[in-house]
């Protein structure tokens, strides 16, 4: 039942704080404004870029709330939380402005997180050899690059994959809701708690997002979801792998990992940087073959759907 209560909980808070941060976005000029010469910016009226805030107190009042795990891992997960939320926020304002900031920044400040994590205790730490069955731990210094690398990708890539209303957090969602099915078969209750409040706080983000949407979350928000997505599969999924299952997190978070290392490659190619915002992204490439906003994002909801119910039958035959 505590599932649920930290599902309804954490939901609430969202629901109910979105309202007035969004007001207080509009006071502050802290909205993101249409851009005509810009292929990305499809929205034609000024959308507030204050969602992350209600997400983040949503996350871990409820987490906290009801799991009373005020541990080293915790801490870490909350510190890292807030560098991401407030260089995101530096990020987001210089867009209210129409403008970019540096890319070199928001890597040391994401990497900064993800060592934070790896210095608590979660970390990738080996495998299970299959040919054997013993546990292969591997080397302090690859363990922390492995770590840093999952983090930094994944919080990397929900954050590019926030082009359309509904579509990062819709992605967030059915990842958590795919490792809370394989946290909850390994007995994983922390990372089992972990997923079910972010099912939560997404899903009443996407109350106000859905399209056409009435608020943004950010490069702040997209980047901290991606952030606790990638720490539930190193806490859970990964945790005592073999070298099969190892595929499971990977395929839970497919969507936006394939797409986007599609991107990075291409930009890589192009000799442009990573992080350099284009229309390249799945989304962009559906609407321009003709599909409509709605189309797309439920197209990509389907092969997310069908990527995690793959990673569960993965799961399946471990067992």
């Amino acid at each position: 039942m505590l599932y649920i209560y930290t599902l309804v909980l954490s939901f609430l808070i969202v629901y109910v704080l979105i309202p007035p941060l969004g007001k207080l976005a509009f006071r502050l000029d802290f909205v993101d404004k249409p851009r005509e010469d810009v292929e990305r910016k499809i929205h034609r009226n000024p959308i507030p870029l204050t969602a992350s805030y209600a997400i983040f107190i949503g996350f871990f009042t409820s987490y906290l709330l009801f799991t009373r795990e005020f541990t080293w891992e915790t801490g870490a997960l909350f510190l890292g939380g807030i560098l991401l939320l407030a260089i995101g926020t530096v990020d987001d304002w210089f867009k209210t402005k129409g403008k970019d900031f540096p890319a070199l920044p928001k890597l040391i400040v994401q990497v900064s997180a993800a060592i934070l994590v790896f210095f608590s205790g979660i970390a990738f730490s080996g495998f299970v050899n299959p040919f054997n069955g013993e546990y292969v731990l591997l080397p302090t210094w690859l363990q922390f690059i492995l770590t840093i690398l999952w983090i930094f990708g994944v919080t990397t890539v929900i954050n590019f994959s926030d082009g359309l209303d509904g579509l990062a957090g819709g992605l967030a969602a059915i990842s958590a809701g795919t490792l809370f099915v394989v946290a909850l078969s390994k007995g994983q209750t922390s990372s089992a708690m972990l997923s079910m409040t972010l099912i939560g706080v997404t899903l009443a983000y996407l109350r106000y997002n859905k399209p056409p949407a009435r608020v943004f979350m950010g490069d702040a928000g997209a980047t901290f979801l991606g952030f606790i997505l990638a720490v539930i599969a190193l806490d859970g999924a990964f945790k005592q792998a073999t070298v099969l299952s190892l595929f499971i997190p990977v395929l839970a978070l497919g969507v936006p990992i394939f797409d986007n290392l599609f991107v990075v490659i291409k930009r890589f190619l192009q000799g442009k940087s990573i992080y350099q915002a284009d229309a390249s992204q799945v989304h962009y490439r559906l609407l321009r073959a003709g599909m409509n906003h709605k189309q797309a994002v439920m197209f990509l909801y389907l092969i997310s759907t069908c990527l995690g119910l793959s990673s569960i039958i993965l799961l399946l035959l471990q067992g």
